[in-house]
């Protein structure tokens, strides 16, 4: 079964606060798939759903390191963004274990690169929608 629902913010707060919103049903072991292009705000959800879980330093796009762990989120957060891969296809089966595993909730930028080896509890999927707005379109799945 799956739930959906697309809601338009108007703001980076805003949609920080999304994010936020939705961490509280989050549980260790899920993983959320984050769509959009650059600068659509992915990072800024993530940031608002880090800060639900206990998180107070910086959050920032894990871009050049594939990922980062926040331990003292709770459940601990892991952070990645596949956007420099192409595929998994040529990476070390363990490159990924660290972050998507029963003891993180993991977020991914870019998920494409994993093709069909994620099974995300949460899809969102955001779009430019004019100025700071963007359209927020989550789907749940479980």
């Amino acid at each position: 079964m799956t739930r959906s629902r697309t809601t338009v913010t108007a703001s980076a707060a805003e949609t920080a606060a999304l994010g936020a919103e939705a961490a509280v049903a989050l549980r260790a072991g899920d993983v959320v798939v984050l769509h959009g292009e650059v600068g659509a705000g992915k990072t800024t959800f993530v940031r608002g759903a880090a800060r639900a879980l206990g998180v107070d330093r910086p959050v920032t796009s894990p871009t050049f390191t594939i990922g980062r762990r926040y331990e003292e989120a709770r459940p601990p957060l892991a952070h990645l963004d596949l956007h420099r891969l192409a595929s998994l296809d040529e990476e070390e089966p363990e490159l990924l274990a660290d972050y998507l595993n029963a003891e993180h909730v993991a977020f991914v930028e870019w998920p494409e690169a994993a093709g069909d080896e994620l099974e995300p509890r949460l899809r969102v999927r955001l779009e430019h929608a004019g100025g700071d707005r963007r359209t927020v379109a989550l789907e749940w799945a479980r």
